[in-house]
């Protein structure tokens, strides 16, 4: 599947040279997040928000729509042996939540990735990645969410695909929040190296 970020948005194809082994490992993960994080400790999910929403500009690529287009927006984070490690926001058209993607509407605290990875008609795209900035629509989502938490926008690193079914598109971003790669670091399979410099290049404003 081609998809192409819009320059101004901020997105990079695959992972910045920049970051280290850990955080590449993580940001470009195939398969489903959830199995992976599973491996790390006890995985519990709780939805923030679930509604209606105005497209907005910085999204719009994801899905291929016009900015303000009617979207349904999902928005959860995901807990490791009781810590909030990863936030994720996932859109489709109104449309396409009750037909094709009906079934978004209906996980409750199931991990969407229950509905993406047992039907062979699902194709995802590439991974795109970057450092969030205050104007990301995600880190706004993060704010709203986790209102306790005083994240700074630079500390979160974030990545993001789009899965298509019947010809509709479902945009997946998610966020790794600070405290998850202290959780990642008791992994027994160590992928970290030094980082040499910023994890991304300052995006413009979006």
């Amino acid at each position: 599947m081609s998809i192409t970020p819009d320059r101004r948005a901020g997105w990079l194809a695959g992972a910045a040279p920049t970051l280290d082994r850990e955080q590449k490992y993580w940001l470009t993960r195939p398969g489903a997040l959830t199995a992976g994080l599973q491996g790390l400790g006890q995985v519990r999910l709780r939805v923030l928000r679930e509604r209606v929403e105005g497209l907005c500009r910085s999204e719009a690529w994801m899905l291929g729509l016009a900015p303000n287009s009617p979207i349904w927006a999902r928005e959860i984070v995901m807990s490791i042996d009781g810590i909030d490690s990863v936030m994720a926001r996932s859109l489709t058209p109104l449309a396409a939540s009750h037909s094709w993607w009906q079934g978004m509407r209906r996980l409750r605290s199931r991990p969407l990735a229950d509905m993406l990875y047992a039907d062979p008609r699902i194709n995802r795209s590439p991974f795109f990645t970057r450092g969030l900035d205050r104007w990301q629509p995600m880190y706004r989502a993060l704010r709203a969410g986790l209102p306790a938490a005083r994240y700074p926008a630079p500390a979160l690193l974030a990545r993001c695909s789009v899965f298509r079914r019947g010809g509709q598109p479902l945009s997946v971003a998610e966020c790794f929040l600070p405290e998850f790669w202290r959780v990642a670091a008791r992994s027994a399979t160590p992928r970290s190296g030094r980082r040499h410099g910023p994890p991304f290049p300052t995006p413009d404003r979006t």
